[in-house]
């Protein structure tokens, strides 16, 4: 049975077996591959987006459970938050792989959404579920405070 996701703003038919995790319906049904696989249990936070603005693991969140639920991914982030957290990225060379780089996004982008100016703690704890290949730990938080300066 189809069902209707707000995504990105926009309302998106989608035809998937019940609790089909949302990262499938956005890269199997949608096309919309900016959202990472990575672990398939949400430790990893590749997959991160956001739900009604929370950052949320779509590879364990049924699609079906998201009835009404305003839902961004990377293609659709937008606002002061975003534009300075990918200024910042880009000046701070943080992507090595950039595997990890649209989950560190999204989960960095709502932190300055909800924390104009995080001290080490607070990005710290936001980012804590977000995890790299590379190591580039360092540099993240050094751009998410670059860009705390820029919003």
């Amino acid at each position: 049975m189809a069902i209707t996701l707000n995504i990105n703003g926009k309302s998106e038919s989608v035809d998937a077996a019940p609790g089909t995790p949302l990262l499938w319906v956005l890269r199997d049904h949608l096309g919309m591959t900016g959202t990472k696989f990575g672990c398939g249990v949400a430790q990893c936070g590749a997959c991160t987006v956001h739900v009604d603005g929370a950052p949320t693991r779509a590879c364990v969140t049924p699609h079906d459970a998201l009835d009404g639920a305003k839902i961004t991914t990377i293609e659709g982030v937008e606002g002061g938050a975003a534009d300075a957290i990918r200024t910042a990225w880009v000046a701070n060379d943080v992507p090595q792989c950039g595997y990890c780089q649209s989950g560190q996004i999204m989960a960095a982008t709502a932190l300055l959404r909800d924390n104009p100016a995080p001290d080490d703690a607070a990005i710290d704890e936001a980012m804590s579920g977000n995890l790299c290949r590379c190591a580039t730990y360092m540099s993240i938080r050094r751009a998410i405070k670059e860009a705390a300066s820029l919003v």
